[in-house]
């Protein structure tokens, strides 16, 4: 018997026996550690991966795998986390003014316990749908400035569109007022005139700083796959607007975009009144993270509010989220909002990829009655998160849940819901494992005065500009399809 077969002899064959042996005990360790902190789904797909694919699935899951951001980041959003405690701990859970039935009020409550904001009043100075109308907004907000701005926003493209937000900026830096900016760092740097913004920005007087920036000859370095999704303003603590798009052309300025007709579609809204100082609590804490300047937060008091302001008045409350937050406020806060609903869920998610829990939640409120609409892109910009968040629409359609499709090439990137047309969310989290578990994210859960009846419309347009998928038709869908969006699925979950 010629022993080299069977990696006995030689050098060649002694290399073999140990690379077997270390790949072994490579898988058998990751059986016990993958699992650990993350959910069967997120733990099948990787172990699937390192077992199959070992010299792929280690290094990325050592790159990537890991559940918690790095320790500096940890100790810095544990010490910016107290800032959110600042001026809140001595209110209500609610509003004195706002009445709500308990099952409710507990949905309050688990969003304080997970993030220690309250629900407070909130002005609505108005929701807007309107790409460029709400850049110009921004712009005029900036212009009333007289004391500071705050910039949080994931994407920021200094473009002709918006030229007309960073003029504002620059001109309120050179009347005094103290600005400060933060984009993403890899979510912005692959945008035309990144190279040169910091210098512009640097430039008009403008403080500003990269969130999560992968720098590692800088000493920079972190997880490649986190993001800080956020998207906010506050013009000198009295008005906050935030929402869903980020700062650069609807078109996001690439060629094939602009050739084809592909713009993208947002709401924002515009907030007065105590809701501005949670807003601001968001952006100190993010600030801190980044540059460890710690900023002063307002009280909860921001504008007047009298009996003019009539149903503008809502009751509001912040979730913010992100790998500083272990217990994933936004998942579970929107899961169990899903499970109060009795008459309508109407979901509004550019990518739905849904966990099992919250997948149960809007299968199951079909199922019981509850008329629930999901309203996605025709076609999703990203190939991967396409597949995915299709392979998710059999089960959906065979449980009764209606899906609108917003007509390709626009792309549909509102994030909200509206339950029972009583309770509302809106914000930059979208319906899919990343905003749940990698991304920092914040929406507004509202409800009371004349938010939710106005996202409420918002989501009745996009039903008249939407065709409706029928299970007929996308069980006509090629075999390839179908495969994909089960590759997609699974690699999906690899977080």
């Amino acid at each position: 018997m010629d022993l080299s077969v069977v990696g006995l002899g030689g050098t060649t064959s002694a290399l073999s026996v140990a690379w077997l042996i270390i790949e072994y005990a490579a898988k058998i360790v990751a059986i016990g550690v993958v699992p650990e902190g993350r959910r069967p789904s997120s733990s099948s797909a990787w172990l699937l991966l390192i077992l199959f694919l070992p010299i792929v699935g280690i290094p990325l899951f050592l790159l990537l795998g890991s559940p918690y951001i790095n320790r500096r980041r940890q100790r810095i959003q544990a010490q910016a986390n107290e800032l959110m405690h600042e001026g809140a701990d001595e209110l209500p859970d609610l509003p004195p003014s706002l009445s709500a039935p308990p099952e409710f009020v507990s949905i309050v409550r688990l969003g304080r316990e997970l993030t220690a904001l309250p629900m407070v009043a909130g002005v609505n100075h108005g929701l807007i749908s309107d790409y460029e109308a709400s850049i110009r907004r921004m712009a005029e907000l900036v212009d009333t400035a007289e004391e500071y701005v705050h910039v949080e926003i994931y994407i920021m493209a200094w473009d002709d569109t918006t030229d007309v937000f960073f003029r504002a900026l620059e001109r309120a830096a050179a009347r005094g007022a103290t600005v400060r900016v933060m984009l993403d760092h890899l979510g912005s740097r692959k945008y035309p005139g990144f190279h040169h913004l910091g210098k512009r920005l640097s430039d008009a007087g403008i403080e500003w700083h990269l969130m999560l920036p992968f720098i590692p000859w800088r000493g920079k370095a972190r997880r490649i796959d986190l993001r800080n999704h956020r998207k906010l303003l506050v013009v000198d603590g009295k008005r906050a607007v935030m929402g869903s798009q980020n700062m650069i052309d609807s078109s996001y300025l690439a060629k094939k975009n602009i050739r084809v007709g592909r713009h993208w579609h947002d709401i924002m809204v515009e907030l007065g009144g105590p809701i501005v100082a949670t807003v601001e609590a968001i952006f100190a804490t993010d600030w801190y993270s980044e540059c460890g300047e710690y900023l002063e937060i307002r009280d909860y008091d921001g504008e007047e509010i009298g009996p003019e302001m009539g149903g503008r008045v809502n009751g509001t409350q912040l979730i913010p989220s992100g790998p500083g937050f272990t217990t994933e406020p936004n998942l579970k806060v929107f899961t169990s909002l899903m499970y109060l609903a009795q008459k309508r869920l109407a979901i509004v998610s550019p990518y739905f990829v849904p966990d099992e829990s919250l997948l149960a939640a809007v299968v199951t409120a079909a199922r019981r009655g509850v008329a629930v609409e999901l309203y996605v892109s025709e076609e999703a910009d990203q190939f991967m998160v396409d597949r995915a968040q299709s392979s998710y629409y059999r089960s959906l359609l065979e449980s009764g849940v209606r899906i609108f499709r917003f007509p390709a090439p626009h792309v549909l990137h509102t994030k909200c819901f509206v339950v029972d047309d009583r309770y509302a969310v809106m914000g930059s989290s979208n319906m899919d494992m990343r905003s749940f578990g990698l991304n920092y994210e914040v929406s507004l859960l509202t409800t009371g005065g004349d938010l939710v009846p106005q996202i409420a419309e918002v989501i009745a347009g996009y039903r008249q500009a939407s065709s409706e998928l029928n299970l007929e038709e996308w069980e006509k869908r090629p075999l390839r399809r179908r495969y994909m969006e089960s590759v997609m699925r699974l690699t999906s979950a690899l977080q």
